[in-house]
């Protein structure tokens, strides 16, 4: 490139610096090894000469196109594939070729065409050898502006179009030449082909390209002594094109644009990648809070209900209150005064019409609550485990554009299918008696431990028997009252009173205490559940949220690279 004014030095000095900023960007997320390989040939390019590559099928005539402007038959033509790899031909002092690898070689030529100007001869887009189609496309990103030929006898065959359609979005400079116009029989015929083409060409490219009908042929024949054949050749307006195009501030702008260009075009590639995966992440992000939601929502159901529950067991203790009271009432009178004089007796009438059937009833009612717990307990690792299954399902490979990041769906996945599994587990090996059995075994030690009753290897009930019967124990033996009238006014009656007094405060403290026994048992085993879940989904939720972040900070990131390209694209087309 020629030396630069200072205005240019400054604009390449930014599109350098906002280049690299780029490729940063994009190596940090992730690309594909071709997209990199595009953008870092693009920065490259910015210090080489100008580059004008030449596509189109072969027997195009992209050779002959070549060769006629150069003005000498530097390059060899045929109706099969002649070019089987990338050609550049540049200017040198002497005619030779360099072998830069098996896919491609450099030509010099003392031609000053190629002073300023370095040309691309390549593969036909419809090649034999498929490899070299896709050379062609990876030399496209590289290229300052594409002169694309098409033959007048199959202007944009499928081939063409399907080029046309993979290079448009890399943002470069392109113009179509029809050739081959000699082969047409009259200017009806040329009309009908341009037309189609003119047609064609803005939805292909996305832009109205200029187009230019030759014969690159006829303009041969015409530089080589046959100065008749130079009109009918229409090489004229093409090469004043290139003249007042390409001249030193031409290139520079073309120079200066094609890397924005290809900058620009990866810049919306990941950004939709972004996208797609934010989307899709969205979904899972969803996920995540309808899972939260169920475990509150099932924490809030479960406590409510617990109350209920609970509240039939408080009643079944009151009952027994309410009979002890009666009982009280009906036993401790002078009339009963025999009956009284026998402890046994009485402790045998207080188990019998007080007690009676409540330690069972209270074993039964804890029991059913302490399944319920554990069936409700059950069914939550259940339903999570539908829900992932479900999720799975759902949004099975719908993850679009993966962009080089292999490794986002593999461990994406992975992590569902690893919470999925531990649910499946969980579920495959719950023992409901095993379960059962530590939070009734946790509930009666907690009650006999807190009423000083050792229980040993009974139950619950037993606990119950042994506190109510206590009272019956503590309030009898009135033999030792002595007198009949002191038992009938005084000892009966305060013995009565003890007795309901004892019973009320000691079945209120049963019910406190096997009431509160419950619940902290009932909390720690509900804690302990949303727990073990929210542990299993924690390495699922991790990785939602911290790719989330990450995703939305690249996201950002190239939202402002891409708006400063924007602008520095301004700049430079006003050079």
């Amino acid at each position: 490139m020629h030396v630069l004014n200072s205005q240019q030095e400054e604009l390449l000095k930014s599109e350098r610096k906002l280049l690299n900023d780029l490729r940063i960007a994009l190596l940090q997320f992730g690309t594909t090894d071709e997209d990199r390989e595009a953008l870092g040939q693009s920065i490259q390019q910015l210090d080489e000469l100008f580059l004008l590559v030449i596509v189109g099928e072969f027997n195009s005539g992209k050779s002959a196109l070549i060769n006629a402007l150069l003005g000498q038959t530097l390059l060899k033509e045929g109706v099969t594939p002649t070019t089987t790899q990338i050609d550049v031909l540049r200017y040198g002092p002497s005619q030779g070729r360099t072998i830069l690898d098996e896919n491609q070689s450099v030509y010099t030529f003392p031609v000053e065409f190629l002073t300023d100007i370095s040309m691309v001869d390549t593969p036909g887009t419809n090649a034999i050898i498929r490899q070299h189609e896709v050379i062609t496309s990876q030399f496209v990103p590289r290229s300052d502006l594409v002169l694309f030929v098409t033959s007048a006898d199959r202007p944009f065959t499928e081939s063409e179009r399907v080029f046309l359609e993979r290079i448009r979005d890399w943002g470069k400079k392109i113009v179509i030449l029809i050739n081959k116009i000699d082969i047409l029989q009259n200017k009806a015929e040329r009309d009908q082909v341009e037309t189609f083409v003119r047609e064609n060409a803005p939805s292909l490219l996305g832009t109205t390209p200029e187009i230019f009908s030759v014969s690159s042929r006829a303009a041969l024949r015409a530089k080589q002594g046959d100065p008749a054949r130079w009109k009918e050749s229409g090489f004229e307006p093409l090469e004043r094109y290139i003249h007042d195009t390409l001249d030193e501030r031409g290139r520079v702008r073309l120079k200066f644009l094609n890397p924005l260009g290809v900058g620009t075009h990866l810049a919306e590639t990941y950004l939709e990648v972004i996208h797609s995966r934010l989307k899709l992440l969205q979904t899972d992000w969803e996920m995540i809070a309808d899972v939260e939601t169920q475990l509150a929502t099932f924490k809030g159901d479960m406590e409510h209900n617990f109350k209920f529950r609970m509240a039939d067991i408080e009643n079944t203790l009151l009952e027994m209150e309410k009979r002890g009271q009666e009982f009280f009432d009906d036993t401790f009178r002078l009339a009963r005064v025999f009956d009284l004089l026998s402890k046994s007796h009485v402790q045998h009438e207080f188990e019998r019409k007080v007690v009676g059937d409540v330690p069972q009833r209270i074993e039964r009612q804890v029991s059913e609550l302490i399944d319920w717990l554990v069936e409700a307990d059950l069914r939550q690792w259940q339903t999570v485990m539908e829900h992932l299954a479900d999720r799975r399902r759902q949004h099975q490979d719908r993850i679009v554009g993966d962009g080089g990041a292999g490794t986002y769906r593999y461990d994406r996945d992975r992590l569902v299918e690893a919470l999925a599994r531990e649910a499946r587990r969980i579920v495959d090996t719950y023992d409901k008696n095993r379960e059962a059995s530590v939070i009734a075994e946790g509930a009666r030690t907690t009650v006999a431990a807190s009423a000083a009753v050792e229980a040993g290897a009974l139950g619950l009930g037993a606990v119950v028997t042994a506190l109510a019967t206590t009272v019956a124990a503590d309030v009898t033996g009135v033999l030792m009252a002595g007198v009949v009238a002191a038992l009938g006014l005084v000892i009966i009656p305060a013995r009565r009173r003890q007795g309901k007094t004892k019973l009320r405060d000691r079945i209120a403290a049963l019910r406190a205490q096997l009431v509160q026994s419950l619940r902290s048992q009932f909390a720690r085993e509900i804690d302990r559940s949303l727990q073990h879940i929210n542990e299993a989904i924690a390495p699922y939720t991790r990785f939602v949220r911290g790719e989330r972040e990450k995703l939305q900070e690249t996201q950002s990131r190239l939202e402002t690279l891409k708006g400063e390209l924007d602008r520095l694209k301004v700049k430079v087309e006003e050079l």
